[in-house]
């Protein structure tokens, strides 16, 4: 097993929704971490569905199967940073993304995503699908 990694929202829905090509990635980690604002992104949007009960109940099951990356001074001083160092650059990205890549660098763990606006930031180990 390769150790830990963070799953981004767009992954873990893709995981939710059954595709086998993130079930046979995520067998190769020992543990999955999921950070605070991606927990939020998926019960926002089990709660914004039409079947909102049953999709709750499918994301809680991931939820509680992960390791949760709470925010922390630490992490906001990270988004600071990136935030700063993005907008220099003039590649902002949305605030969620911000939170989350700061807090997988906080943690020093990789950020599975399909998101390519993560490329922008230099210190996040991003893993592509």
């Amino acid at each position: 097993m390769s150790g830990k990694i963070a799953l981004d929202t767009d992954v873990s829905i893709k995981f939710l929704n059954g595709d086998t090509n993130i079930d046979a990635v995520l067998l190769k980690y020992s543990e999955i971490c999921l950070p605070a604002i991606v927990v939020g992104e998926l019960v926002f949007g089990a709660l914004n569905s039409k079947h909102a009960e049953q999709n709750l109940a499918r994301h809680r099951k991931l939820i509680h199967s992960t390791k949760i990356l709470a925010i922390t001074e630490a992490t906001a001083n990270t988004y600071a940073k990136i935030r700063l160092a993005l907008k220099k650059k003039g590649k902002p990205i949305p605030e969620n993304d911000l939170c989350i890549a700061a807090t997988c660098i906080e943690h020093k763990l990789p950020l599975m995503s399909c998101d390519g606006h993560f490329e922008y930031i230099d210190q996040l180990n991003l893993m592509s699908i």
